[in-house]
């Protein structure tokens, strides 16, 4: 690469900050092409901060798909966690996303949310309303007008996450305002979380697909062997951890019929982007108060003592 292309690259950290079940995994998703960031229809899904890569032009953006904000249990060691990832997230980034579902009523604790964002005074912040298909224009534009008069906005945009309407805009916004500097990362990829983590994050998704009406938030998953072998098959062994009998009873389902169906939803999805052929081995196990155990949630990069 020649000296005046480099002088040209341009380079930065995006956090994209909202409410539990704003459309954060589902727009980051759609910006990076792959999935590196699982969904749910149930809120506080994402429970870790996840970095997906995307260029645009000569400008490499980084974004940083942050936990929902939410007012945590002061004894819920992993809410806790949480949340304060989600605050770190947006320290030293050079813009932030308010991601913000059109469809709902601004109450205190979006403005509880925004008075937050408000500290990072030196940070550029960026107005995304998502979900623009759920309610009418003339909405819109008065629920942008209402934001707005709360928090000065560097810019506001519509999108559809979803539906990947309006994005282009906001990356061309992004692409236009982000400093000059060198790539941090190759040109080809796409994430930096590990694919022992992003399996496992996959399988908790698939559960939540099969039973998100039936089961609780109290479930992990954890990789706990991945073997290559020399016809480039993959071996994946997991555990999904929950805390109670009866949990465990139904992500078994008959005859193991539930347990079976996840793993192979789990598999697809995991072959898709490895592009290699995957056998998927899943186990559950009851571990009473797993929340509140460090050493479960330290492997998200999380921590409770702060």
């Amino acid at each position: 690469m020649s000296v005046s292309e480099t002088a040209k690259q341009k380079f930065g950290v995006v956090a994209i900050v909202g409410a539990p079940n704003a459309g954060k995994s589902t727009f980051i998703n759609s910006i990076i092409g792959e999935k590196i960031s699982i969904v749910s229809s149930k809120i506080q899904t994402t429970r870790t901060r996840v970095r997906g890569v995307s260029i645009q032009g000569d400008t490499q953006i980084v974004f940083i798909d942050t936990p929902g904000i939410f007012k945590p249990n002061k004894k819920n060691n992993l809410e806790r966690a949480i949340v304060y990832a989600a605050w770190e997230s947006i320290e030293d980034v050079d813009q932030i996303i308010f991601l913000y579902d059109a469809s709902k009523k601004i109450n205190d604790e979006t403005k509880a949310l925004l008075e937050r964002l408000a500290q990072q005074k030196n940070t550029p912040i960026i107005l995304a309303l998502n979900k623009i298909d759920k309610i009418d224009k003339a909405r819109l534009l008065d629920l942008s007008k209402e934001l707005n008069d709360l928090m000065d906005f560097d810019a506001s945009f519509m999108i559809s996450a979803l539906k990947n309407d309006g994005i282009s805009r906001v990356l061309e916004y992004l692409e236009k305002t982000l400093p000059e500097g060198p790539w941090h990362y190759p040109e080809d990829e796409i994430s930096d979380m590990p694919m022992r983590l992003l399996s496992a994050e996959i399988t908790r998704e698939k559960i939540f697909e099969s039973l998100y009406q039936e089961l609780p938030y109290n479930i992990t998953v954890e990789t706990d062997a991945w073997e290559n072998f020399d016809n480039g098959d993959i071996k994946i062994s997991q555990t999904v951890y929950t805390s109670r009998d009866a949990h465990k009873k139904i992500i078994l389902g008959k005859g193991g019929s539930n347990l079976k169906k996840i793993g192979m939803n789990a598999r697809q999805d995991i072959e898709k982007i490895l592009n290699q052929k995957t056998h998927l081995k899943l186990f559950v196990k009851v571990q009473e108060n797993w929340m509140d155990n460090e050493d479960r949630f330290s492997l998200w990069g999380l921590s409770s003592k702060h």
